[in-house]
């Protein structure tokens, strides 16, 4: 039986992306368990990067120096109830949204829990992850979950548990609000007489070199925004729709929905 120091409880993209960082970080293929109940998820995985797939949770979890949940959280308590018995000697890191380090305790037997809150720009090794610790998680392990996330990109603790909830809105759901604003920018190109493809490259080039200058510059967004923002100019034209419509506080009252919607799955809801 391989030995499986990390163990993952579902094998999709998140799962993937922390996977292929392992991987390329050096982890042998043979030190990664993936537990993944659909057989061409489980194919997919064992084919990029050579590591055991199993339909089912077995013993062989009861080797695990750390795992990982990575199943939806509507799928956690069936997940759980699989495991039962075979995680207690492991450091528990989840990613699933909204379920809380109490129930991970319950359902694992341990109380050494992290939770984390990824994106999908990990997959590119361009994500960032909120990382809460319980007390019972020593420096070292503290540690090692950084180091499991470094291949994917940055990381950032919370103190606070709830925190993670304003963190799943904020920047798990994040890459959706800014794919959403791409598709807009595009439909606007199209209206306008650009094709499609342009469309498409002048949107996400424009993105990802604002993303790319507010990372690099000293400056708040705001400020940049209004060295754009020449008064009268075409600028401020859009600009001053966008207030009049509401837009920024759209944003704000989408990404409080977002955050009830990670307390209701706290709480089962």
């Amino acid at each position: 039986m391989n030995q499986a120091p990390i163990a993952f409880i579902g094998g999709g993209n998140m799962a993937s992306a922390l996977i292929g960082g392992l991987v390329r970080a050096g982890r042998p293929a043979a030190d990664i368990l993936v537990v993944e109940p659909f057989e061409a998820q489980r194919e997919k995985l064992a084919q990029a990067f050579g590591i055991s797939a199993r339909p089912a949770a077995d013993a062989t979890l009861q080797q695990a120096a750390t795992v990982v949940w990575a199943v939806k959280p509507q799928s956690f308590a069936e997940a759980a109830a699989a495991c039962r018995g075979l995680l207690a000697g492991a450091l528990q890191l989840s990613v699933m949204a909204g379920v809380r380090s109490d129930s991970l305790v319950q359902a694992s037997g341990s109380a050494r829990v992290v939770r984390a809150m990824p994106n999908t720009p990990a997959l590119i090794g361009q994500g960032i992850a909120g990382l809460y610790a319980r007390p019972e998680v020593g420096a070292d392990e503290r540690a090692q979950v950084e180091a499991l996330f470094a291949p994917t990109g940055q990381s950032l603790w919370v103190a606070r548990e709830a925190d993670l909830d304003a963190v799943t809105a904020l920047s798990g759901s994040g890459p959706a609000y800014v794919f959403y604003v791409i598709e807009a920018m595009m439909a606007a190109g199209t209206q306008m007489g650009l094709s499609a493809e342009q469309s498409r490259r002048l949107a996400q080039a424009t993105v990802a070199g604002a993303a790319a200058l507010a990372q690099a510059s000293p400056l708040s967004p705001a400020e940049l925004r209004a060295q754009v923002t020449s008064k009268g100019g075409t600028t401020h034209a859009a600009i001053t729709s966008l207030d009049d419509s509401g837009v920024q506080a759209a944003f704000v009252k989408a990404l409080l929905a977002a955050r009830t919607r990670a307390e209701e799955l706290g709480r089962g809801a």
